[in-house]
């Protein structure tokens, strides 16, 4: 008799040898995102208005003004002995908390808060928050720095900001890395390169990885690989379900779990090849009301809308 598998039995069976780790493209990151989050805001985020449409737009010129930066960003590489202990130890090989920073990050802060002062009808605040980030001393922002990287934020009208600055040197960090150099982690929620939880993850078709869900850091933008129909906060396997807008996008679902009462949304490359997982996470927030009604919480948050733990 016929045996109908599911999508995370056809993934089992299928190609072994797929990449586990996909490191971030940084010729494209950036790029990618400012033009997803340009369609959306031109789209009225899937019908929220003026209001988050103006922030995505400025989120827009922020991630083409991250690309800039990146591309200007020189940074020492992680030490060979460090990568070595990470990989014997079964941890992140850039650490986000605690890794010393180079001072570098800081003036890309300042590049991006030119940069978003720089857009017409910026959203109400946002000119004065890069006032005070472009005059708070180097401790300051440090000190703002360790709050984003450990979710306890000193300043939440600022904390996209910073984030966007340190994610501009986390991927310069991982996409120097090597496939070799970064392994899968025992604790799947969070990033093998960073230590970072995803934002959502992604099924993708291109070669190679076709069919197979990629979680995505919030911070350097690497992807590694987990089962599909598993949930990416308690690795649950049974009573997953899978929640979306009517009338909204194909591509992007919930998928939330009844063990643990979390969820991460969950894109789809083959109904729509330009998702991206920041952007489409952003642009997505009545189907966070959705799931809230529903009882279900975000099992983390997006790095460009700051919510306080």
């Amino acid at each position: 008799m016929p045996r109908v598998l599911d999508p995370s039995q056809i993934e089992a069976f299928a190609d072994r040898d797929i990449p586990r780790i996909r490191l971030p493209d940084e010729a494209q990151v950036f790029a990618r995102r400012a033009a997803r989050l340009k369609h959306w805001s031109a789209s009225g985020a899937r019908g929220h208005g003026a209001a988050i449409a103006d922030y995505l737009r400025l989120m827009a010129v922020v991630a083409e003004a991250q690309q800039i930066a990146l591309a200007g960003l020189t940074v020492p590489p992680l030490a060979d002995e460090a990568i070595a202990r990470a990989r014997t130890h079964g941890m992140p090989v850039a650490q986000a908390a605690g890794l010393e920073r180079d001072p570098a990050w800081r003036a890309i802060l300042m590049e991006l808060c030119e940069a978003a002062l720089r857009t017409p009808r910026l959203p109400a605040g946002v000119d004065a928050v890069c006032g005070r980030l472009r005059d708070s001393l180097a401790p300051q922002l440090e000190e703002h720095a360790e709050g984003v990287l450990t979710a306890r934020t000193l300043d939440v009208a600022a904390a996209p900001f910073v984030m966007s600055a340190l994610q501009v040197y986390w991927v310069r960090l991982a996409s120097r890395l090597s496939g070799a150099e970064v392994s899968p982690l025992d604790v799947p929620g969070i990033c093998p390169v960073c230590g970072t939880p995803p934002v959502a993850s992604v099924v993708r078709v291109d070669r190679g990885s076709s069919g197979h869900r990629y979680l995505h850091c919030a911070l350097c933008a690497t992807e590694w690989h987990l089962v599909r129909v598993t949930c990416s906060q308690c690795l649950a396997t049974q009573e997953l379900t899978y929640h979306w807008i009517e009338g909204g996008s194909e591509a992007v679902r919930a998928e939330a779990c009844a063990s643990c009462r979390g969820y991460r949304k969950i894109l789809y490359q083959e109904k729509d090849m330009a998702v991206e997982p920041v952007a489409d996470d952003l642009a997505s927030l009545a189907l966070d009301l959705l799931m809230s009604a529903e009882g279900y919480h975000r099992a983390s948050g997006n790095p460009l809308l700051w919510q306080s733990p």
